[in-house]
C-alpha cells in the first residue's frame, strides 16, 4: 500500500517560507475548515482568527503554516519554527521540475527564466551545472529565503 507523503520545512519564518514555496511551486496555502476564504483574502489572517475564536492563545512562535497543490495531486508541504539555524548543506533537497521535455540550450534557457523569477522573490542562485549528455541534462542550484537548497531540473 503506498502512503501520502508530507514534506516538512523546519524554519524560522514560517508564514514567510509558505509563501516563498506556494509561488514556487504553484500550490495554495489553505483556509481553516469550514472557512471560506474570499478571492484575495489573507489565508494567514484567517487561521490566526479561527485559532483565537477557538480560545487558543498562541504566541508566534508556535505559529505554522502549510500549502497544498490545488489539484490534489503533490504532496503538502509544512512549515514549522525551530529555534536553530541551518547550519549545513541539506541531506535531502527538493527537485522543481521546471523544464520538463526540454533539452539542451532550449532546457537551460528555461531554467534560467525560472531562477530569475525565483530570484525575485528571495531565492539565491548557488551554481548552474551545464548539460553532459549522456548522463547530464543541468540543472541549477538555488536556496530559498532561509538557505534551504533545491534544485531547478
Amino acid at each position: 500500500m503506498s502512503r501520502a507523503v508530507q514534506i516538512t520545512f523546519d524554519c524560522h519564518d514560517p508564514i514567510g517560507q509558505a509563501t516563498f514555496w506556494a509561488e514556487v511551486l504553484g500550490y495554495v496555502v489553505p483556509g481553516p475548515p469550514g472557512v471560506k476564504l474570499e478571492a484575495g483574502g489573507d489565508p494567514f489572517a484567517a487561521w490566526k482568527e479561527f485559532i483565537a475564536g477557538m480560545g487558543i492563545d498562541m504566541k508566534p512562535e508556535d505559529f505554522r503554516a502549510a500549502i497544498e497543490d490545488p489539484n490534489g495531486r503533490g504532496p503538502r508541504v509544512f512549515f514549522q519554527i525551530v529555534p536553530e539555524g541551518k547550519t549545513v548543506k541539506n541531506r535531502v533537497h527538493l527537485d522543481v521540475r521546471a523544464a520538463p521535455g526540454l533539452q539542451n540550450h532550449e532546457r537551460m534557457q528555461a531554467l534560467e527564466d525560472e531562477c530569475q523569477r525565483l530570484l525575485e522573490l528571495g531565492a539565491q542562485r548557488l551554481e548552474r551545472v551545464d548539460p553532459n549528455p549522456p548522463m547530464e541534462t543541468g540543472f541549477i542550484v538555488m536556496a530559498d529565503p532561509e538557505g534551504n537548497e533545491f534544485c531547478l531540473d
